[in-house]
């Protein structure tokens, strides 16, 4: 226990090169053990190179990078790639592509998955800073909160470490990353359903990550520039442990209402989500896009497995990977850190959002037929 803490405050930021550490008696009372606990922590950190010792002065911590205690066994370069899924939906798509990338430079590839979860990526992060790794490519994990592990990143800038962002970013940091304008996809979700006739339109949208806050903005937007009315039970918000069940609680809601008052069309936060709501829709036994139209965002191999092919926002999936794969290894290459990124020349790449319009959406012509 006593040396977990002393390697999270050395990975953290709270203990940098060459501080005093709290003393043994200190260390004893925070966490209520005998001295010769704290000793023997000391000392294995000592022996490890997390720590050294100076006779009469008291305990510090060692720049491990300087001891060459971070470096990578034989010469292995080593890059973290963090997101928030590994295995499922789009993301082994940017895996790949990143991985084409990187390991055409020599670069191994070691991955991660916080499931969107800040305390796991915590732990994923201390891992990163004590072991080998030449450069990180992160997805954030919820992203529209304010993040508990910024001390962590700072630390990577610290070691001179670049790491790039994908799909979201930490505002407050001020990265570089590689993203799709979520704000315009948004919009053009909208946008089609009311050029199509739709005028009450449902949007569903997770919004403890930053993406689907900007697509709701898109929604919004789209609404103000044509002049159509937004009924307030029609902006559906979910965090992701409420994934499974509010959007489809939700959905039933608005079903239930007064035949005038239900959704004629329906925006989704993704894919995923959209197959989800369509098992609604059909148990209902409403047809899509005859009774319903339906949005998704992605364009995931999702958009085509159901009968209904989903109309859908493009996402660059594997281009993603690639642009972030070769954005770290330029910053690797030119030893420019995240913290030196307003004295480079590079920018954030930012992927502009087009439509593949499939059959979840009526065109016009057949609206004014029926």
């Amino acid at each position: 226990m006593v040396k977990k803490a002393i390697q999270s405050r050395i990975l953290d930021g709270t203990f940098l090169p060459h501080q005093k550490i709290s003393s043994e008696s200190e260390l004893m009372k925070e966490f209520g053990v005998s001295r010769h606990t704290v000793r023997l922590a000391l000392g294995d950190l000592v022996s490890k190179g997390w720590l050294y010792r100076e006779q009469g002065a008291g305990t510090f911590c060692a720049d491990r990078q300087a001891n060459g205690a971070v470096a990578g066994p034989g010469g292995q370069k080593n890059i973290a790639l963090i997101t928030t899924y590994i295995s499922d939906y789009i993301f082994p798509s940017i895996i790949r592509g990143a991985e084409s990338i990187l390991s055409e430079h020599g670069y191994h590839v070691t991955l991660f998955s916080t499931n969107n979860n800040h305390e796991t990526e915590k732990e994923i992060l201390e891992k990163i800073l004590a072991g080998s790794f030449e450069g990180v490519i992160v997805e954030p994990t919820k992203s529209a909160f304010s993040n508990p592990n910024i001390n962590y990143y700072l630390n990577l800038e610290r070691q001179n470490v670049p790491y790039v962002m994908i799909n979201a970013y930490y505002d407050e940091l001020e990265p570089l990353y590689v993203a799709i304008d979520d704000e315009k996809g948004g919009f053009l979700q909208t946008e089609f359903l009311i050029k199509q006739g739709c005028r009450n339109i449902a949007g569903f949208f997770k919004t403890d990550d930053i993406q689907g806050v900007k697509r709701m903005k898109g929604f919004l937007k789209a609404h103000r520039k044509y002049r159509i009315p937004i009924e307030p039970q029609n902006i559906i918000t979910y965090y992701t442990e409420e994934k499974e069940s509010k959007p489809a609680h939700e959905l039933q809601q608005l079903l239930a209402l007064p035949e005038k008052a239900v959704p004629d069309s329906l925006v989704c936060y993704n894919d995923q989500l959209a197959l989800s709501l369509l098992n609604i829709l059909r148990e209902k036994n409403l047809r899509v896009p005859e009774d319903i139209a339906i949005v998704g965002y992605d364009d995931s191999f999702l958009a085509d497995i159901s009968e209904v092919k989903l109309t859908t926002v493009k996402h660059p999936k594997s281009d993603l990977g690639r642009e972030a794969a070769r954005l770290v290894i330029e910053l690797i290459e030119g030893r420019k850190g995240a913290a030196a990124k307003k004295e480079s020349m590079q920018e954030p790449i930012i992927f502009k959002p087009d439509l593949h319009i499939r059959s979840s959406v009526k065109a016009i012509e057949e609206a004014h037929k029926q």
